[in-house]
């Protein structure tokens, strides 16, 4: 069976960086290299909200379905309103801001970047408070799961609780030897994906405490376009 493809009006300009479905429609979000957040209504393939911004956009996410996230280029986190336009920046990261997500469990968006910062900023009150991770190198990808928030250093990976960010639960080493470009928790089971910069994309999953882990890795192919080979640099996982 072939999957039926669909084109999005109005692509992006440039590199996409980031893509997120909306919690409870099939509203898409995408990050761009051209500077762009874009909302598009995945069912009508139609463009619903273009916002521009100054910096590129490396991450995006939902906190809602009428709040959205970015992060850019310039360090700034920004926060979107998806039936206006409107945008703020909540913050800012002392070196470029590579990716973002969004906790239900404790209402805070969780940011990191090439500062060897991990910060999480809570949404509750109007005045955003910041607490602070000092990773031990520069983060190019995160991943959360419940409450677990993986954070991809080099080819490791640290697994912190937002409740307690004082110190990892877990180091789980990476079974590639390249640096993680991306990383996806497993939601269901104790688990994990990682896309590394040299292609190869290896998956480990633990179902239970009973069974034996089990892990695989492969390799993607560039993709060929005018002239160029294109390597991916992200993934989705729809664990």
């Amino acid at each position: 069976m072939i999957a039926a493809r669909r084109k999005l009006e109005s692509p992006a300009g440039d590199a996409i960086s980031g893509v997120r479905f909306a919690p409870r429609s099939n509203n898409l979000l995408v990050s761009s290299w051209d500077s762009c957040l874009r909302l598009f209504d995945a069912d009508s393939s139609e463009l619903r909200l273009e916002a521009p911004s100054e910096a590129a956009l490396l991450g995006c996410c939902f906190q809602d379905e009428s709040v959205a996230f970015g992060v850019g280029s310039d360090g700034s986190v920004m926060r979107y309103d998806l039936h206006s336009g409107a945008q703020d920046t909540i913050g800012s990261h002392a070196d470029i801001a590579t990716c973002i997500e969004c906790s239900d469990q404790t209402c805070q968006v969780i940011t990191a970047g090439l500062d060897k910062k991990v910060v999480c900023w809570d949404m509750r009150i109007d005045k955003v408070i910041a607490n602070l991770i000092n990773a031990n190198g520069e983060v190019e990808s995160i991943s959360l799961s419940g409450c677990n928030l993986m954070v991809a250093i080099g080819n490791s990976a640290y697994v912190y609780d937002l409740r307690n960010l004082k110190r990892p639960l877990q180091l789980k080493e990476s079974p590639v030897d390249a640096r993680i470009r991306c990383i996806s928790s497993c939601v269901y089971f104790k688990g994990f994906a990682v896309g590394s910069v040299d292609g190869r994309v290896a998956v480990e999953i633990s179902p239970s405490s009973n069974s034996n882990d089990s892990s695989y890795t492969f390799r993607c192919h560039p993709k060929a376009k005018n002239g160029r080979n294109h390597l991916g640099l992200g993934f989705f996982c729809d664990w």
